[in-house]
């Protein structure tokens, strides 16, 4: 059974907690921590210290991503959405630090508005290239971008997208078939980086299948 106490980001690793190690087995440090040589091991998020002993590993369990009690536009604490684990939350992000955990929020912080931002329902989320992803952002993305891709599609479905800089995108639609498709035809052109004729052709045969 693996060990645990709670550790600030810097603070050291008490050694007599470390798994014992050999010239034959390394100790294996996984997320949430770093080695100061010569011989120390400090966090470098705030968390809980897991160490397994058998297989001579130790790292940090730690929730990342954390959103504050006023991170959705409009609310207080009495009245901050419920969320529950698993849910998709399309934020941006507050601050970042190797020694902290990483603060989102849902809202736009020169406007106070959510923008779109927040949960999001239902839908599936599809993997591009971060290229793809900055494409996707550009407000012309037709000239600056080379893309119809979307255009093409909403002449004929209507839908729901939310594109994320880490390269995540949410597709929303009437059905299942239709999300599938979008998603698909959104990760094809990524992945075989087709020209814009190339896109028209394919969202075209794509929505054939429906």
């Amino acid at each position: 059974m693996a060990s645990q106490i709670f550790l600030l980001p810097g603070e050291e690793v008490p050694s007599e907690l470390l798994p014992a190690t050999s010239g034959t087995s390394a100790l294996k440090l996984g997320p949430g921590l770093r080695h100061v040589p010569p011989s120390s091991i400090v966090a470098t998020v705030a968390g809980s210290l897991s160490v397994d002993k058998k297989k001579k590993a130790v790292w940090m369990e730690n929730n990342t991503g954390r959103l504050p009690h006023l991170a959705f536009e409009g609310v207080s604490k009495k009245t901050r959405p419920q969320l529950a684990p698993g849910s998709l939350i399309y934020a941006k992000v507050a601050s970042a630090s190797k020694f902290l955990d990483t603060e989102l929020v849902c809202y736009n912080p020169a406007t106070g508005k959510s923008e779109g931002m927040g949960e999001l329902k239902g839908g599936m989320v599809f993997d591009v290239s971060l290229g793809m992803a900055r494409r996707l952002l550009m407000s012309k993305q037709k000239e600056d971008g080379g893309l119809l891709i979307l255009e093409a599609i909403a002449e004929s479905l209507p839908f729901e997208v939310a594109v994320g800089r880490n390269g995540r995108v949410w597709v929303n639609s009437a059905g299942v078939m239709e999300i599938y498709i979008i998603g698909k035809a959104i990760q094809e052109t990524d992945e075989k980086m087709l020209d814009l004729a190339e896109q028209k052709k394919l969202v075209q045969r794509l929505l054939k299948t429906i």
